[in-house]
């Protein structure tokens, strides 16, 4: 495409010895054509820059009255990170620019005074459109609008923000359809469903896919350790010596773990051997926004020398400085992975470095085959999510809380959202209903009734308040109940009692799940914000803790934050698996490891599933190796178990893994199977999907768990009310008292349908486990063996694990390991 820079951008990269790269260019191009775009590049390829050079260059040429381009990331880091970015060359080339951020952490009178007085450029996150656009001046404030650029729209996509998201565009190009989307992405699998994402909300112009060259190809390697690698665990401790010492070999690292546990477990590791005193520093989203500005700031600043960070900071945050990243733990997807090494170097011509760090012998398997599908730059990026009826409802009702609204109209602009393309004019109008009134079931309570019709046939709110309880509530992330967690002075513990009362006030050191704080009895220490605290007590919604000192504080077991295994990496294991001629990379420790289950058993086959049971003391034990992931592993063992009580194999229990699943039970398995009154073939059939699944769905109370939070996200409970919150409690209670009503008298109600929609997709995974069961049909092999196997014994160390944490619990894991390691080897 050709293309005219502004005379006074072209001098800016000149007097820098820069040039504008093409794909830049085209960017530029395809706006000044009048199209949308979707950019796709690797990190470090300028995506950023790309999508703010049409502001840039329309904003030098032409004078412009009110908000320009909007800027949506789905992290708060992300746009203030890119807002200092965006600044200085604005400033250097003397433009009169005016740049802006707006999230949860803006200050409400900048908020409200950007209302009536925007910037030329607002970089703020899906929450916040959904909150302007629920004010009765929205039309206003983006009548005037020309861009939006949406920034990691491949993370946007694939959750019930981007369904918020994608109503909400829909909505602005109804506003201003002069409007054009930029949309910015690294490397995705399916880049053509990504184009008819941002094409259907603006219909009157094309919309073209960009995709800028590659970079140099990563360097990524797999730690080689000298220490043994442990068969199970998740701590990666045995490594933390030689993590030191990267760090010390390096400029700046940031180490990426996949859960905020096992980030203050390192962090804490990390810190008992660092006798050098190097500025390391620990970022996750349970820190308080202050320590987290904190520490963005001084990585801006090339202060510190490590991070030890989640998610928080996968997308974006550009630190050139970075020269190392290491993965802690298996990476779980490719695509994850490329992103995660693409925040080291930051400059396309070289190469990104990136170190992964194996927690056990499975997860060297894994990171073997993360190696080998980064190095195809294979990419393994989850698929658009399809619009979930919670989210739609709680749309309608933000629309109606800015203006009384016409349902044609509404409806015909909701569908132009891919995730709602094939919404159905019934649905849309139940959907409607359960927005007025609750639904059938519902109606007849009065707080339900949040909408009304007018005699010209346009839906309104039924009272102001209706409109202040929505913005109090919007937004689809739904954490565990959250507590604030408050250091205090300590009144210390004397043989479990507490000597004089709590001491009020203190700093806040951020939130964590209330559930955490019912595990737990004051005087307990615990690890969080990188320090030891000992837990003194709750007020209301707030933990106050203490300075305190402990050889094995608790390391809090958070609920959310684990990735699933992607079902690529998975095939790639179990080819790794089923083809010894692919172990002569593997270190000796593992590929001996893999050689022992050979002598002892068989090796899983790449599209076989096998069985081992086996006794164990008074106990009988079936272990699978689908290699599926965590959640479609617990869902099978539910299954199976209920499958096996039916054949009187008397089960107990089961637990799951990312790569295994193991059932015990009282009944000889092995006999059963040997004698033909278990088939495996029939217990593993796929119509246990059917009937089955949806009689422990009835009976399980991850129904209502699930409930719960399709009921906050469409607002039928709300978690805040002016001048107070909800405690988690008091919400969970709420949600069940109204799920056991509508499944006794509306159990097709379009909230019981969200739930089995999240249930199946996000909790289940009923996809994958359907799957797994047609690859595996009539190919079910069965090893029955007179002791544990090598492969078994990882997950069979999960079994009546006691909740213990910290080195507490990685020493007693070790020795429950080299008991059941010497019955593998036949030792005992």
């Amino acid at each position: 495409m050709n293309t005219e820079i502004d005379p006074v951008i072209a001098e800016w990269f000149a007097a820098r010895k820069w040039q504008p790269r093409q794909h830049q260019r085209d960017v530029l191009a395809s706006w000044q054509a009048g199209a949308s775009a979707l950019l796709i590049a690797p990190t470090g390829a300028g995506k950023t820059m790309a999508g703010f050079l049409p502001t840039l260059d329309d904003l030098a040429r032409n004078s412009h009255q009110g908000l320009h381009t909007l800027y949506i990331s789905p992290l708060k880091a992300l746009a203030v990170d890119v807002a200092r970015n965006l600044t200085t060359p604005i400033t250097e080339m003397g433009l009169k620019i005016k740049v802006e951020t707006r999230t949860g952490d803006t200050p409400s009178s900048r908020r409200q005074r950007q209302r009536f007085d925007p910037p030329h450029v607002l970089l703020t996150t899906p929450e916040q459109i959904a909150l302007l656009l629920s004010h009765p001046d929205a039309a206003r404030l983006f009548g005037s609008l020309k861009r939006i650029v949406l920034d990691e729209l491949h993370a946007l996509v694939t959750s019930k923000r981007g369904e918020l998201l994608a109503l909400a565009i829909a909505r602005l190009a109804t506003m201003a359809p002069q409007m054009r989307l930029t949309a910015l992405s690294a490397t995705v699998a399916q880049p053509e469903t990504l184009r008819d994402w941002i094409a259907r909300p603006v219909p009157n112009g094309p919309t073209h896919l960009i995709k800028a060259d590659g970079g140099a190809p990563p360097e990524l390697s797999i730690l080689k350790s000298d220490d043994r690698v442990p068969w199970a665990g998740h701590s990666s401790s045995y490594a933390v010596g030689q993590l030191y010492e990267t760090i010390r070999q390096h400029k700046t690292t940031l180490l990426f773990v996949n859960t905020r546990s096992q980030a203050e477990m390192l962090f804490q590791g990390l810190w008992s051997v660092n006798d050098e005193m190097l500025p390391i520093a620990l970022h996750h989203g349970s820190l308080s926004v202050e320590q987290r500005r904190k520490v963005e700031s001084a990585m801006v600043g090339g202060a510190l020398r490590a991070v030890v960070c989640t998610s928080t900071l996968d997308l974006g945050i550009d630190w050139g400085d970075v020269d190392l990243v290491v993965q802690v733990g298996a990476p779980k997807g490719s695509s994850r992975m490329l992103q995660r090494i693409g925040r080291a170097n930051h400059r396309l011509d070289e190469p990104s470095r990136a170190i992964l760090v194996p927690s056990n012998r499975f997860e060297v398997l894994e990171c073997e085959a993360a190696v080998d599908a980064v190095s195809a730059n294979h990419q393994d990026s989850e698929t658009p999510t399809e619009g979930g009826l919670d989210v739609l409802a709680q749309h309608v009702l933000g629309c109606a809380c800015a203006a009384p609204f016409d349902p044609e109209e509404l409806y015909a602009e909701i569908i132009r959202a891919w995730p709602y393309r094939n919404l159905s004019r019934p649905q849309f109008e139940r959907v409607l209903d359960f927005v007025a009134t609750g639904g059938y079931a519902l109606r007849a309570y009065e707080r339900y009734a949040r909408l009304k019709r007018t005699e010209e046939g346009l839906w309104r709110i039924a009272n102001p308040q209706v409109a202040q309880q929505y913005r109090l509530n919007v937004g689809t992330i739904i954490e565990e109940p959250m507590v604030k967690v408050r250091l205090v002075r300590g009144r210390g513990f004397r043989k479990g009692r507490t000597t004089g009362p709590i001491a009020r006030g203190g700093r806040v050191l951020g939130e964590m799940e209330e559930y955490f704080f019912t595990t737990i009895v004051p005087g307990d220490t615990f690890m969080f914000g990188g320090e030891v605290v000992a837990f003194e007590g709750m007020h209301e919604n707030e933990a106050f803790v203490s300075r305190a000192q402990a050889a094995d504080p608790k390391i809090p077991s958070y609920m959310g934050g684990r990735f699933p295994l992607s079902t690529y990496l998975a095939e790639r294991v179990r080819a790794i698996l089923a083809d010894p001629m692919n172990w002569s990379h593997l270190p000796d420790q593992t590929a001996d490891w893999l050689r022992l289950q050979h002598d002892v058993s068989v090796l899983p086959g790449a599209d076989s599933l096998l069985v081992e049971t086996f006794p164990r003391g008074n106990q009988h034990y079936l272990v699978c190796y689908p290699f599926e992931g965590r959640l479609a592993h617990q869902t099978l063992g539910m299954l199976l178990t209920r499958r096996l009580e039916r054949s009187r194999a008397r089960p107990l229990g089961f637990v799951a893994s990312e790569y295994a699943l193991a059932i015990w039970g009282l009944a000889d398995l092995s006999g059963l199977i040997r004698t033909g009154r278990l088939s495996l073939d029939e217990l593993f059939s796929e119509d246990m999907l059917g009937d089955d699944l949806e009689a422990w769905l009835d009976e399980s109370a991850l129904m209502k768990r699930t409930f719960r939070n399709c009921a906050i996200i469409s607002g039928l409970i709300e978690r805040r009310h002016p001048g107070k919150e909800k405690t988690g409690r008091q919400v969970t209670m709420s949600a069940d008292i109204i799920y056991d009503v509508l499944y006794q008298h509306e159990p097709d109600h379009i909230l019981i349908q969200a739930t089995r929609h999240d249930a199946a997709r996000g909790l289940l995974d009923i996809e994958r486990l359907g799957q797994c069961l047609r690859r595996i049909r009539q190919h079910v092999i069965h090893k029955p063996l007179d002791r544990i196997s090598p492969l078994a014994v990882p997950v069979m160390l999960d079994i009546g694990k006691e909740p213990i944490f910290g080195e507490a619990r990685e020493s007693a894991m070790a020795e429950a390991a080299d008991e059941l390691i010497r019955e593998a080897m036949g030792r005992q």
